[in-house]
């Protein structure tokens, strides 16, 4: 499995920010600009939460395994292969999501002095960030079941 590539990530929330505030522009020279819901920065609040939560749960019990303690619960290769997955899923989705709700802000912020839009542009302003801590508590997540490195599988140079 491949690790999260923050430049990757990058790239997606730029992309994704730029056709957003594409669209958004247009949409909003038709009359009309489509909302922000605010259920939008709380289920990225609570993908973070989960994926912080099973990281620390993770890390705990590696590290109980790890010290041999008479107690430890193990850790299943494959839930955490599972848990990885989908915080590096998570972490794609976030990109695109917080690229959009971004570019969709950006339009906003030229017409805060209407409430409506000034609530909207506040959704997306915390759209991004938790779509931030979604993206760094998957990194964490990774990092924390990511398998120290084999000596045997090290390449070394030939010269």
């Amino acid at each position: 499995m491949k690790q999260l590539r923050l430049k990757v990530l990058a790239g997606l929330f730029a992309v994704a920010g730029v056709l957003s505030w594409g669209a958004a522009r247009l949409w909003e020279s038709l009359g009309t600009l489509p909302s922000v819901p605010l259920a939008a920065p709380i289920v990225l609040a609570v993908i973070a939460v989960v994926l912080t939560a099973t990281a620390l749960s993770l890390r705990s019990r590696l590290r109980a395994q790890r010290e041999r303690r008479p107690d430890a619960k193990g850790v299943e290769p494959m839930m955490a292969a599972r848990a990885v997955v989908f915080g590096q899923a998570s972490a794609l989705v976030a990109a695109l999501v917080s690229g959009m709700y971004g570019g969709t802000g950006v339009v906003l912020l030229a017409s805060l002095d209407i409430p409506a839009r000034r609530d909207q542009a506040i959704y997306a302003g915390l759209s991004v960030l938790a779509g931030i801590g979604v993206i760094a508590a998957a990194i964490f997540l990774e990092r924390v079941c990511k398998l120290p490195e084999d000596e045997d599988d090290v390449p070394t140079s030939s010269a």
